[in-house]
């Protein structure tokens, strides 16, 4: 895949991670190569200010989404996944050099976020790790798990918003993009959890009146 290609490729996928930023003059991740880096303008940087008028009302905004999932973190792991985009699908890989399968592509994809230490196997990744997430409020980074002509989970594949995901999907294939909107995945979807840490809320400030 060309490289051009894939710069735009990866700014188009990480374009929904703006509806999860927690603070609104924040800018969009941008790509230089292949790796997304989260910055801002000196002297522009604001604390996001939260008027409050009960204690209780900071809990809610946690609740909502303000405190949310790592988008810096998130935007590393698709780049990485994204970067890799047509690496033939290989059993027990793990690496671009020998190619990947499904759980393979994660392990790579996540390799960079310390807090996370996944399993190497897509079942064992769908029991134990990471919290459990409803389809309607997936978010670009989250694991999407799928029973394949199997009574236990056997695929995983990296969710990258708008219904696509990226996954190696089986011999014979490649690392590529699909959605849930089609008739076999979303059949055979079996559930979803969020394994990045939460973004840290150490710029949120609360203004009490």
């Amino acid at each position: 895949m060309r490289p051009f290609f894939k710069t735009w490729l990866t700014i188009c996928l990480l374009m929904p991670l703006a509806a999860h930023a927690t603070n609104r003059e924040q800018r969009l991740p941008n790509v230089n190569g292949f790796t997304p880096k989260v910055h801002s303008t000196p002297g522009t940087s604001k604390a996001v200010k939260l008027t409050v008028n009960r204690p209780t009302q900071l809990s809610k905004a946690h609740a909502n989404g303000l405190v949310g999932v790592n988008t810096k973190q998130s935007s590393n792991v698709l780049s990485r996944a994204v970067n890799v985009l047509g690496t033939p699908y290989r059993w027990g890989g793990s690496s671009p050099s020998k190619g990947f399968d499904c759980s393979g592509l994660v392990k790579y994809a996540f390799n960079d976020v310390a807090a996370v230490d996944l399993p190497r196997t897509s079942n064992a990744m769908a029991a134990g790790h990471g919290q459990k997430v409803d389809r309607k409020d997936l978010k670009p980074g989250d694991l999407l798990f799928f029973k394949l002509k199997s009574r236990q989970v056997n695929h995983v594949a990296i969710y990258l918003g708008n219904d696509r995901f990226i996954h190696a999907p089986r011999r014979g294939k490649s690392v590529s993009i699909d959605t849930l909107k089609k008739p076999f995945w979303d059949k055979n979807y079996v559930i979803a959890k969020r394994v990045l840490p939460k973004e840290q809320n150490s710029n949120l400030r609360v203004v009490q009146r």
